[in-house]
């Protein structure tokens, strides 16, 4: 189903909160037209582990720096998209409790927003990428040709969450918690704040599997790069 070097290749920006199936849907969708995959959200991890690593303050005066000073890098290989910070693959790393306790503040920065949502537009200026996010199809490519908002109830995005993590102490209860103050904090940010787009289609997939998601997206991609 990948698309030919003929055909028109589109922009397609999956926004959507914790948990929804943005990542895995993504990166089929991408992979089944040939397209390249971009996790906006590991660039905004990998600035939360390397302020902590430098136990900087979140602030945008002492974030500015290390926006400027690291080497930032999303690099696709057959395994899939790899976050490069400095000369470091931390791909792993940018997904531990406390990057994941952090994060929401360091990309509520305005500071670090305008620079991240400038180098993601370069990535995908050239069209032919699938980019999910929570700004994609509002800040980042409001021009983008198909623009999806994933939802999910908030119970089954906690047992996603949980499954994603394996052995863990946490309770589906506090999973579900730190899930609702993460869309508290997304929603309510005063820059770029997780919203859907008004020409985005919204999918439910709370009782919805990966393949049943991928094959709707693929459907509506179709029907663009074909128009």
């Amino acid at each position: 189903m990948k698309t030919t070097s003929t055909e028109k290749r589109i922009i397609i920006a999956l926004d959507g909160p914790a948990g929804s199936g943005k990542s895995t849907t993504a990166r089929r969708v991408a992979g089944e037209l040939g397209y390249v995959y971009i996790d906006t959200g590991a660039m905004y991890r990998a600035i939360t582990l390397a302020a902590l690593r430098e136990e900087r303050s979140l602030t945008n005066t002492d974030l500015l720096p290390l926006l400027e000073d690291y080497h930032l890098e999303l690099v696709i290989t057959p395994d899939g998209q790899r976050t490069i910070l400095g000369r470091e693959d931390v791909t792993q790393e940018i997904r531990s409790p406390e990057v994941t306790k952090f994060v929401s503040t360091v990309s509520a920065l305005p500071a670090v927003r305008e620079a991240l949502s400038k180098r993601q537009r370069d990535m995908g200026k050239n069209g032919g990428v699938v980019m999910d996010g929570r700004d994609i199809g509002t800040v980042v490519f409001p021009e983008a040709e198909l623009k999806i908002f994933l939802m999910a109830s908030l119970e089954e995005r906690a047992k996603r969450r949980l499954a994603e993590l394996g052995e863990t102490t946490l309770s589906l209860q506090e999973m579900c918690r730190q899930i609702d103050e993460r869309d508290k904090q997304d929603a309510g940010r005063l820059v770029s704040p997780l919203r859907r787009a008004h020409d985005a289609i919204e999918i439910d997939t709370s009782h919805l599997s990966i393949e049943e998601q991928t094959s709707r997206i693929l459907a509506l991609a179709r029907e663009r790069i074909l128009a």
